[in-house]
């Protein structure tokens, strides 16, 4: 790559103590929507000498904010150089990447990677900067290229500073509700949405994390002034790199979700050889832990379509249990006082029907036992484990995550990573990892205006596992603790959230199915897609995703927050020149005889057509959309 030389004169810089930070260099998207700046900063004071914006067309996304890392000493023969006073910096040529690349499975079939790049060296330091503009966002990471080194990093001094008044969706731990406010005196999990005053929404997210810890943003005094904190230093070998910081720009909330396979964009590649193994599908828990019960519930997967029963905590032993076991099967008394749960039979009858069986573990066995457990897995013919209150995080955790992971591919096992982790794009290197958490899901009952804000906030970083119930209602005798939408919202979820892996009937039983229509959705639709529109939304307020199945049959649902509205949705993503059946399962009126109170009912329809949709607060619509010739 051709290197071209910038001397900066150190008395040119050092003249700018009182002027505005000096242009280092520029770098455009593709089709020229945003710029990424570099900037020298004035030196007096105590930040980074290097700075970075970032702008859309005339409007300031992120303004002079900090680049730098914070070194300790390396073995004691010296320090790491971080970013120094800037006196000469060396600029590759810009380059331009545009590629298409298919994942085994996604959002959709196939996804665009198109950026400019350019890195920036600096002589007196050990640390490099790549950059690369998308016309969706900026992505920047700090490399340091040297060899067989050991390097401490204690910390970045990277800062995203959004103009004032501009207001987040904050999270303060990864399973906390969505709290709409400004940003200053917090801590927040990424990614971080933000509204800015000019009418731009932007999010910072993180890409790419590998051999290094977790990032979190942090405000202190000034609105708007984040900075980026790490849950603990990272000590590793050079050459090493950290993740991608990235800030998504977009005119609306749909544009965000739709463009999210920058996320998968800047991960590497599939580094299996041969994923046909790998099966997304639809999960239902049993949680008897008993061999009769669990063949009942392997019966009603297969007849409603579902892929997976899944074994929760239990099935070893208590979880929190030191001496419990996961090379055996010895049921939690609490769970079931019989005992009477033969899992290799059960595996056994499974297979028979086409279903696989998962397996819950906690990450106390995993910690211990996880080179033992994963062989011996596979030789029961389980199809993946849910790794359960994994540590994440520091550096160490980071790493021991993406090792099981790794591990688990290697004997051909799904993985499932719940509570706390939040992805930053890992399946696209280890597709065996379907889905994890980091989400408040309906574990903890969150109202509409949650879920309605989740779709622009977590699943921007990538699929979720909601774990949806459907009849643990208030008026299905529920008093203290149920949902809290309709039960036609709760229908058009698994369209409205993406997971490869979707657990079904998460605190509901198949004795609960009372034969209601609607959940013929739930029985014919997949959890994987060839095409994603995302037709409309607003943070908080409303969402609404068209999904294209590998069938051709469209899949589209929408949900609104505690307060109702009447939308109309255009049927532009339809092929022209077709006719299409589609069948409407909204909120009924309480005339109806389910218990449900959904209605279904079926039109046809083209491309182009508007539709009305009145939702009641809390409530939603799915569509099944057929072509009819």
């Amino acid at each position: 790559m051709n290197i071209r030389h910038i001397v900066l004169l150190a008395a040119g810089i050092l003249a700018l103590t009182t002027a505005k930070a000096l242009e280092l260099a520029r770098i455009e998207s593709p089709g020229g929507r945003l710029r990424f700046v570099l900037l020298a900063a004035d030196t007096t004071g105590e930040g980074s000498p290097l700075l970075y914006s970032v702008l859309s067309g005339n409007d300031t996304v992120v303004e002079p904010s900090a680049l730098n890392l914070r070194f300790d000493d390396r073995n004691g023969t010296g320090s790491w150089k971080a970013i120094p006073n800037i006196g000469k910096i060396e600029l590759s040529a810009i380059a331009l990447h545009d590629t298409v690349w298919r994942p085994p499975y996604g959002e959709q079939a196939e996804y665009r990677d198109r950026y400019n790049q350019f890195r920036v060296s600096f002589p007196e330091s050990d640390v490099r900067l790549c950059v690369r503009a998308y016309d969706e966002g900026i992505a920047f990471r700090y490399e340091m290229p040297a060899e067989d080194l050991i390097l401490k990093i204690g910390g970045e001094l990277t800062e995203f500073n959004f103009p004032d008044s501009t207001k987040g969706w904050v999270n303060t731990h990864p399973q906390a509700v969505c709290e709409r406010r400004t940003l200053e005196k917090l801590q927040t999990e990424l990614p971080l949405t933000t509204e800015l005053p000019n009418g731009l929404y932007a999010a910072v997210l993180e890409a790419g994390l590998t051999n290094y810890a977790r990032g979190r943003l942090r405000a202190e005094d000034k609105a708007g002034k984040l900075r980026l904190v790490l849950d603990s230093p990272v000590v590793t070998g050079s050459p090493a790199r950290s993740p991608w910081r990235v800030v998504m720009v977009a005119r609306r909330p749909a544009e965000l979700l739709q463009n999210n396979g920058i996320v998968l964009n800047l991960n590497e590649p599939c580094a299996l050889a041969s994923t046909d193994w790998i099966r997304p599908g639809k999960a239902i828990r049993e949680m008897t832990l008993s061999t009769e019960t669990a063949k009942k519930c392997v019966d009603f997967a297969a007849e409603r379509g579902l892929d997976y029963i899944h074994f929760d905590a239990g099935w070893y032993g208590h979880e929190y249990v030191q001496a419990s076991d996961a090379t055996t099967v010895d049921v939690d008394p609490d769970r079931n006082p019989v005992n009477d749960l033969n899992l290799l039979e059960v595996i056994r009858y499974a297979r028979t029907k086409h279903i696989g069986v998962l397996l819950y573990v906690n990450r106390r066995q995993l910690e211990k036992n996880m080179d033992i457990l994963f062989p011996l897995y596979r030789s029961w013919g389980v199809a993946g484990v849910k790794f359960g209150f994994v540590n994440t995080g520091t550096h160490r955790w980071v790493e021991w995550v993406n090792e099981a992971v790794r591990k688990a591919a290697g004997y051909g096992l799904l993985v499932n990573i719940h509570d706390e982790y939040r992805p930053t794009g890992l399946s696209r290197t280890w597709p065996n990892l379907l889905t994890q958490e980091g989400i408040r899901g309906n574990e903890e009952m969150p109202d509409a205006d949650h879920n309605t804000a989740l779709p622009f906030t977590r699943y921007l970083s990538g699929a979720g596992d909601y774990t949806y119930c459907y009849y643990y209602r208030k008026e299905f005798g529920h008093e203290k603790r149920h949902v809290q939408n309709t039960p036609a919202h709760q229908l058009a979820l698994p369209v409205v959230f993406y997971s490869p892996l979707q657990y079904l009937y998460w605190y509901d039983s198949p004795a609960d199915y009372g034969g209601e229509p609607e959940l013929e959705l739930w029985k014919i639709m997949p959890t994987v897609w060839n095409k994603t529109v995302v037709l409309d939304g607003e943070i908080g307020g409303y969402a609404s995703v068209a999904r294209q199945a590998a069938t051709g049959d469209w899949f589209v649902g929408t949900v609104t927050d505690t307060t109702g509205r009447t939308l109309t949705l255009t049927l532009d993503f339809l092929a022209k020149g077709r006719q299409y059946r589609l069948t409407r399962y909204a909120d009924g009126p309480e005339s109806l005889p389910t218990r449900t109170k959904v209605a279904v009912t079926t039109q046809t329809v083209r491309a182009g057509d508007k539709i009305r949709v009145t939702l009641k607060p809390s409530g939603g619509e799915a569509w099944h959309i057929v072509p009819m010739d």
